[in-house]
């Protein structure tokens, strides 16, 4: 079983993530880590705090000369901001944010222990474990990239849904956008919204290739991998909204136009292949062995230069929201978080499924199953 916890405030002395569950003989170069905690702080419209931090993950616990040894993997990664004990208190909650609620949970009138640790700087821990994950996932073919198809409310054309194309696009794209000529407009979007005090959100897809048929199960309700996949993008902080594959466009489909047909033919996994995927490589809550779709709506930042009518906590008068630290956008840095957080539940689901106490023991298993899908 293959478990994450994360820890840390965000202007606290560091935030950390404890990873169990990973199998014995797994090489984890740590410059591979820092690079995904990189894109994660990269983003037009991110805001002050990634100038100061430059997050770099130190191993602490479960390796031994660069490779997992099967016990707990603790990262840690320092903040270079860890003022936490001499910021102000925040009394005035964000109108969107889980100050209020919090307080309300809490019995606290100052949202600081609130907001420090509901903070998206939790994120950087979760890019941390789930970059690790997705070292795991490559071992055995499983390829994961996020990337931005809507900012406010300009959509990006992608023609492809190739992983290579893509990321051969968006890898010179400050938005982490396939469609260049998108660019400009959105870049003007976040920059008008900027400068008015405000923030924006958007949508960013997650496409996973390689995954084989079978991950997940029917059986009962919270092994549905869809909806464990679902759950993890929904925990990211600022998500309102998941869909896989077609979504929510196919409730205005009839069946026929929906369902992908089954036909002969050399598929990645065994003889079947399907000429479209609505689906989004999810059937019964499983794989079907497509390429797994995803996309998430990310609301715009609660935190804004121009604040929303809030109340004070402690006078109970009407005033202004506070104001934090922020960013316009963050939606490409969230596809990176999504990333993230899907690469550890397939690869918590692909460990339940073929087990191990090391890695070549699980490779092992893996390549069985795959010889019993060409005789299906």
């Amino acid at each position: 079983m293959l478990r994450l916890m994360t820890a840390g405030e965000s202007h606290g002395e560091a935030v950390l993530a404890i990873l169990e569950g990973l199998p014995a003989g797994l090489s984890v170069n740590e410059l591979e880590i820092n690079k995904d905690l990189s894109r994660r702080q990269q983003g037009y419209g991110r805001g002050g705090r990634m100038k100061i931090e430059a997050d770099r993950v130190s191993f602490i616990t479960g390796m031994y000369k660069g490779e997992t040894i099967g016990s707990p993997l603790t990262l840690w990664i320092p903040n270079k901001d860890h003022s936490i004990d001499s910021l102000p208190p925040v009394t005035r909650p964000r109108p969107g944010h889980a100050d209020l609620a919090g307080a309300a949970k809490y019995g606290v009138l100052d949202c600081r222990t609130i907001l420090e640790r509901s903070s998206a700087r939790e994120t950087a821990a979760r890019v941390a474990a789930g970059a690790v994950c997705k070292v795991f996932l490559k071992r055995f073919g499983i390829d994961i990239l996020g990337h931005v198809v809507q900012i406010g409310d300009i959509k990006c054309s992608t023609e492809t849904k190739d992983i290579k194309s893509i990321r051969k696009l968006i890898k010179a794209s400050e938005l982490k956008c396939a469609d260049i000529n998108s660019e400009k407009a959105i870049k003007e979007l976040i920059d008008k919204s900027g400068e008015s005090g405000d923030s924006l959100g958007g949508i960013f897809e997650v496409i996973c290739e390689g995954v084989p048929p079978g991950l997940g199960s029917h059986v009962q309700w919270d092994q549905k991998l869809d909806a464990r996949l679902a759950a993890a993008l929904m925990s990211i902080q600022a998500i309102k909204g998941v869909e896989i594959g077609a979504g929510f466009c196919s409730a205005s489909l009839k069946g026929s136009e929906m369902h992908d047909p089954i036909q002969i033919g050399k598929g990645k996994f065994f003889r079947y292949i399907r000429p479209s995927n609505n689906a989004g490589g999810l059937e019964g809550g499983m794989s079907n062995g497509e390429d797994v779709v995803l996309k998430a709506a990310m609301k715009p930042i609660p935190t804004m230069k121009k604040p929303l009518e809030s109340v004070d906590l402690q006078t109970r008068t009407k005033e202004s929201a506070c104001v934090e630290r922020a960013d316009v956008c963050a939606v490409p840095a969230a596809s990176v978080v999504a990333e993230a957080v899907v690469g550890f539940e397939l690869a918590r689901v692909f460990l339940e499924k073929f087990g191990g106490d090391s890695v070549k023991e699980t490779e092992r298993n893996y390549s069985g199953y795959l010889e019993s899908l060409k005789e299906f």
